[in-house]
């Protein structure tokens, strides 16, 4: 170049490289906040609705089963109707098994991913139109409706760096958010956090495709995020809808318009319904634990829903007390919910105001109530009639609508509080984890929160019981049957701790209650049995078990009881027939080979009684009565080291047991001098 000329300028990149740098910024953060808030769920163990969809899931098993993987319906916990679901979690048990982590680490991880999307949803949509137009909205022009042109004047984007504050604010705010804590930490709620997760996608891929000089990759993008969606959760149904009312809210200015400029788009996505059809079809309506016809009344679900939806609100700005199960309670008097459902009709009304004025508000209230209206509507829901997770995706429409409101009355300088209401609900959501640490912290703090749900005292109830607390269980059970007194299954339970605390005429009572109702059920037989067996009323006891056999014939149990009963009363060879049906039936049971090779040993057949005080000692080694009673027989048929050796076994097991001591030194006593000991 020649001295003194001036080169070029180069192209200055600096506003590119400082938004790609803000933009990086927000979504870093977004992904600390929510590993620092749910950091302490990682080893929260499986409870409740994670049993049956997980821990006694059969079709997660074998991923290479893909079929079964995919048509979960036979199962009866979680996953039936929802395949995407079910396939993560076939997944998360190819890699660990039933290791906890694993199913918590996805979890976050899809979370903080719906974090991100998010973002990027409300931040393109903010450089779509001004943070002004989307308070203010804006004015239909003359022949508007006629030329099918927007319904206002193409507003300027808002700047890249508010649009980035806005939408990371909000972001944040959402993944931190403690009413989220049931979806995060419950491992079985990954459904609404895979159905958020896609729905945010279709959006995203939706807004792509208006901006991008390619727009068909973009919006196959979003149908099939949309597709697998409805794979997810029910509740997708609405997004096809969602998406036409955004794009005429934000984008072409008029339903008319959006259809006529992405039909193709609106097709695709509406083709996505017939998936959904399909399973829910094949789920049986959720194993008949949704839908019409159930036992619960379309009127009284709605009643209950409106206090739902309003707890929901109420939770979003003020999240206590939080709570695990609020049970199957129901609402049938209108009154006691009049200022709830006059609330959400208010709130109704002004969203589908907004929505048809072109403001974003509306689009958050219509999203808001769209997503809840499957689950919290008329349709009932016979397992949970109010459940804090289906407020996964419509909080982020409430949390967007609030932070838009601060940014239209403060500007920037609402920020700083933003950032540090952030942390002030991170730091709760960290707290409320600590309540899922146990299944018995989980149900103590349920039913210290709602007291009137029956189930979270009988769920703590048996946690009590299987921790040798039989008094305070019998104390969550009667609880439980104030609320809900014609539950069978709670005065099965109340019935089993009494005979555990010693009370069998109480529990006699208990189990004739319940068959006077119920005569048809066979495990209550059986148990009502075993209490008269205890009483000293074993003829009675074992017209119970027999009954138990014809109502359900292949019932080990009952076999092994009946057996019981009929050695008591010296009839040992149908009481050996009885046993032996036992272990057939239930060969990993030790009870049933242990009272079988008893009957035997009465029976005269010692060297077959054998066999089956070994396959019970296999079964359960620590057994002392099978050491015992083998030692004897055994010994009887001078086979003294073997017998040495399972009474030197015994002893380990029962260091106090003086009869053992003295049969063992016994037997020791009989060895010929100088013999070598076992």
């Amino acid at each position: 170049m020649a001295p003194g000329r001036v080169s070029p300028a180069a192209p200055d990149d600096a506003p590119a490289r400082a938004s790609r740098r803000w933009i990086l910024t927000g979504a870093g953060a977004i992904v600390l906040a929510a590993v620092v808030a749910y950091h302490n769920s990682l080893s929260c163990p499986f409870v409740f609705d994670d049993l049956p969809a997980i821990v006694d899931n059969p079709t997660i098993r074998h991923l290479e089963q893909i079929g079964q993987v995919l048509s979960p319906a036979a199962n009866g916990g979680g996953s039936a109707g929802r395949p995407l679901f079910n396939l993560t979690l076939a997944v998360n048990y190819a890699l660990g098994g039933l290791d906890v982590r694993g199913y918590h680490v996805v979890n976050l991880a899809l979370h903080a991913l719906a974090g991100l999307a998010l973002f990027g949803v409300v931040r393109r949509t903010l450089r779509l139109r001004s943070g002004r137009a989307l308070e203010s909205g804006g004015r239909l022009e003359k022949g508007a409706k006629e030329t099918g042109a927007p319904p206002w004047t193409p507003p300027v984007p808002m700047p890249l760096r508010d649009a980035v504050w806005v939408g990371g604010a909000a972001a944040l705010l959402w993944t931190v958010h403690p009413l989220l804590t049931e979806s995060v930490t419950g491992v079985v709620n990954r459904a609404e956090i895979l159905a958020g997760l896609f729905t945010l996608l279709t959006l995203y891929g939706f807004i792509r495709s208006t901006t991008s000089p390619r727009p068909a990759p973009w919006q196959a993008f979003a149908v099939g995020a949309c597709l697998l969606g409805m794979a997810s959760k029910e509740w997708v149904v609405s997004v096809p809808i969602l998406v036409w009312l955004y794009d005429r809210t934000f984008v072409a200015g008029s339903l008319r318009a959006a259809w006529r400029r992405r039909r193709g788009l609106y097709l695709g996505l509406a083709a996505t319904w017939p998936l959904l059809a399909l399973l829910m079809i094949g789920s049986h309506h959720r194993n008949q634990t949704v839908g019409f016809g159930l036992g619960v009344s379309p009127g009284s679900f709605a009643l209950t829903q409106c206090l739902a939806v309003a707890r929901y609100l109420r939770l979003s700005l003020w999240p206590h007390p939080l709570v695990f199960d609020y049970g199957t309670s129901l609402v049938r008097d209108p009154l006691a919910v009049a200022p709830q459902a006059a609330l959400l009709g208010l709130l109704g009304v002004g969203a589908a105001r907004a929505v048809w004025r072109g403001r974003a508000a509306g689009f958050a209230g219509v999203v808001f109530f769209a997503i809840l209206a499957p689950s919290s509507s008329v349709v009932p829901l016979t397992t949970q009639t109010i459940a804090e997770h289906r407020m996964y995706l419509p909080l982020a429409a409430a949390v967007v609508a609030a932070v838009l409101g601060l940014h239209a009355l403060a500007g920037r300088r609402a920020l700083v509080g933003l950032v540090a209401l952030a942390v002030a609900l991170g730091a709760l959501t960290v707290r409320r984890n600590e309540d899922f640490r146990s299944e018995f912290s989980v149900w103590s703090d349920t039913v210290a929160k709602w007291p009137d749900n029956a189930r979270a005292h009988h769920r703590l109830g048996i946690l009590l019981l299987t921790a040798g607390r039989p008094a305070e269980a019998i104390g969550q059970y009667r609880e439980a049957l104030r609320i809900e007194p014609g539950n069978p299954d709670i005065r099965i339970a109340l019935a089993h701790a009494l005979v555990e605390t010693g009370r069998i005429a109480e529990a006699i009572d208990c189990y004739e209650q319940i068959l006077r109702a119920r005569p048809e059920l066979a495990e209550v037989h059986n148990n009502l049995g075993i209490a008269l067996v205890r009483a000293g009323r074993g003829p009675e006891g074992s017209g119970h078990f027999e009954e138990a056999l014809r109502l359900k014939p292949d019932y080990a149990e009952a076999h092994n009881n009946l057996g019981v009963a009929l050695m008591q009363a010296d009839q040992v060879p149908p009481a050996a027939d009885h046993f032996e049906a036992a272990a057939r039936l239930k060969p990993g049971d030790a009870d049933a080979h242990l009272n079988l090779g008893n009957a035997w040993v009465r029976m005269g057949r010692a060297p077959e009684a054998i066999g089956q005080y070994e396959q019970a000692l296999r079964i359960n080694p620590g057994l002392a009565e099978a050491h015992d009673n083998l030692a004897q027989v055994l010994a009887g048929l001078g086979r003294i080291p073997e017998a040495i050796r399972h009474y030197e076994e015994l002893l380990r097991i029962e260091p106090a047991n003086g009869d053992a001591r003295r049969n063992l030194a016994r037997l020791r006593a009989m060895l010929p001098p100088g013999a070598a000991g076992p």
